[in-house]
């Protein structure tokens, strides 16, 4: 995976704000690039340092293996959540997952510059490494 990709898409996960959730294809339809598998192997290598509970699938379910984490920021942070969330809690038994419809989250008109700026910075370097550096290339 190259590291601009990488880079990219951590700068978008890190303008979701709390309480807040969109899917792995969200950030990769966002960015322009890539797409739910990509976004879900940066998460998955490199999220720890960005809030990664609140990128998840498409069908508002956690990320496997960090549900009880993930739980926890939800509860903290105020995130709509469906099903039996809190025998989960309790027992580790129960279904449950981020109600994505009512925490999808819709950037502001500035949160879309940022975006923005880094998708087209993301295409510049992208393409920098394609093209040849012979000096006649544009």
């Amino acid at each position: 995976m190259r590291i601009e990709y990488v880079e990219a898409v951590l700068a978008v996960v890190e303008l979701v704000p709390a309480a807040s959730a969109v899917a792995y294809g969200g950030v990769a339809e966002l960015l322009g690039s890539g797409g739910p598998r990509q976004v879900g192997a940066v998460m998955s290598h490199y999220g720890s340092g960005v809030p990664w509970w609140r990128i998840l699938k498409a069908s508002g379910h956690a990320p496997a293996g960090h549900e009880a984490e993930a739980l926890r920021h939800y509860l903290a942070e105020g995130t709509p959540l469906l099903g039996a969330y809190l025998e989960y809690q309790r027992t580790r038994e129960g279904r449950w997952r981020v109600d994505l419809q009512a925490a999808r989250w819709a950037p502001a008109e500035d949160e879309l510059d940022v975006i923005d700026a880094v998708a087209e910075e993301l295409e510049r370097r992208l393409h920098g490494l394609s093209v040849a550096d012979d000096g006649m290339s544009v």
